[in-house]
């Protein structure tokens, strides 16, 4: 792993010979072999039950404070015919938090290869982990677009496999990058963030800077599985699980996501 760091580095540094050399290594690649190249932010993730649960049907009352949906790239973008035979996703009746993670992979890259990224993201953690599909609801990019990541609907309350103990009425946001202290945090990255959890929130009426009742469903949190939590209603990775991630500079920018969402939700 760090020999490809290594490699990554030269190559974003400006050597072409070596950046070509890497471009076609990572095409060749088979999908778990490619999948191992890049560094995920997947421990403290539960690994998901395969358990088949019809798709809600849910009476929504009117909204007092939902904020407009954003622009979002569907799942074809990026899924390939692999992506295709999974089990069928499984449903919540609700969102009521979201939880902000970073995938931990190298920060400079073309948004043009932004699709692929999140492709070998899936190859590790279907392929390499055995999981049932990526396991974050969305992922976004640093020049702020919006990918949908795991399969069932970016409008349905699908239950993703983000945070462990805590998966259920929640959504996983990955910001592709490290966002370790000092690190900046690109402006169009934050503001996507904020206007996605704006809009999912809403959905539900949860201010973004209150906080919400969870269950841990796993004694492998921060919580025995059963303790009732007040958990942030848009938390950080590490609020529910033991992990540096999202990263120190993305954490420390939840504060003023909370409050932007919030705005865009139209809250005073």
């Amino acid at each position: 792993m760090r020999d490809f760091r290594r490699t990554w580095g030269a190559w974003s540094s400006g050597a072409p010979r070596l950046k070509s050399a890497v471009l076609l290594l990572l095409g060749c690649l088979p999908g778990v072999a490619a999948a191992g190249a890049l560094v995920v932010c997947a421990s403290g993730v539960e690994r998901p039950v395969l358990v088949r649960t019809p798709r809600p049907v849910v009476a929504r009352s009117a909204v007092l404070h939902q904020a407009p949906k954003p622009r979002i790239v569907p799942r074809a973008a990026w899924a390939d015919a692999a992506t295709r035979d999974q089990p069928p996703p499984r449903y919540d009746d609700k969102v009521v938090a979201v939880f902000v993670h970073h995938t931990d992979s190298p920060n400079r890259y073309d948004c043009a290869t932004s699709a692929r990224i999140i492709r070998y993201l899936y190859t590790g953690q279907r392929g390499g982990r055995h999981w049932d599909d990526i396991g974050y609801n969305f992922l976004v990019d640093r020049c702020g677009t919006i990918y949908e990541g795991r399969a069932g609907g970016a409008d349905q309350p699908v239950m993703g496999a983000h945070t462990q103990g805590f998966n259920h009425r929640t959504v996983g946001i990955a910001a592709i990058g490290t966002f370790t202290a000092g690190v900046p945090v690109p402006k169009a990255m934050v503001d996507s963030i904020a206007a996605l959890a704006a809009w999912k929130l809403g959905i539900a009426d949860i201010d973004p800077r209150s906080k919400v009742r969870l269950v841990s469903s796993n004694g492998q949190s921060r919580y025995k599985a059963g303790t009732p939590v007040m958990m942030p209603a848009l938390a950080g990775h590490n609020d529910g699980y033991s992990t540096s991630c999202p990263g120190a500079a993305l954490k420390a920018l939840l504060p003023s996501i909370r409050e932007e969402a919030a705005r865009l939700q139209g809250r005073r």
